[in-house]
């Protein structure tokens, strides 16, 4: 059982989502091999879908701005014993260089990082700097039926479609307990 501290204040970044939990379980799953696999998170947060990707095996760079890089260190430290690959946490800001992230790595894995309009634009970038022909993103993110979110997540669909191919992970691939018909993954690569 992963130990993962959350803060009351500090913004989206402090807390675990629904879309996090059921990310690192289906990673549990092992429908990904995961092992001595190079993986990036984006938008880590708490960093609980990097450490658990980290307690199966991966070399895992949890990644979020700077003022979540404490929170990240707390989280990784109280879970250091689970830890059978490696996880240590760096700042990355989406749009920005990422050629300290190079070579590309085999996986990037993201939960509910589709929510601020202007973040859209950086956060493709991003992804297209940091994904080789082989990269597979695992994107995992909570429908939201309220205000501007489901114009948003339109827009980076439309968006990520032009340089990526996507296909949805069905709900009996999820993990039996960790699963919501209005979560969803999806496994994202870059159009050869």
């Amino acid at each position: 059982a992963l130990r993962l501290e959350q803060r009351g204040s500090g913004g989206v970044g402090c807390v675990v989502w629904d879309a996090a939990l059921v990310l690192a379980k289906f990673l549990e799953t092992g429908a990904c091999p995961l092992a001595r696999r190079n993986v990036l998170e984006l938008g880590a947060g708490t960093g609980a879908v990097g450490i658990m990707a980290a307690t199966l095996g991966a070399n895992v760079t949890v990644t979020d701005l700077e003022e979540l890089q404490e929170l990240l260190r707390v989280n990784i430290e109280n879970n250091k014993h689970l830890v059978t690959g490696s996880v240590r946490a760096k700042v990355l800001k989406w749009g920005e260089d990422v050629t300290e992230f190079q070579p590309p790595p085999d996986y990037i894995l993201m939960a509910d990082c589709i929510y601020y309009e202007e973040s859209l634009e950086p956060l493709l970038k991003t992804l297209k700097d940091l994904t080789g022909p082989n990269t597979c993103i695992l994107c995992c993110y909570e429908q939201r039926t309220v205000g501007k979110n489901p114009e948003i997540e339109r827009k980076y669909f439309e968006l990520l479609q032009v340089d990526f191919e996507l296909e949805k992970i069905p709900l009996d691939k999820h993990d039996e307990e960790y699963r919501s018909e209005d979560i969803q993954i999806l496994n994202i690569h870059r159009k050869q």
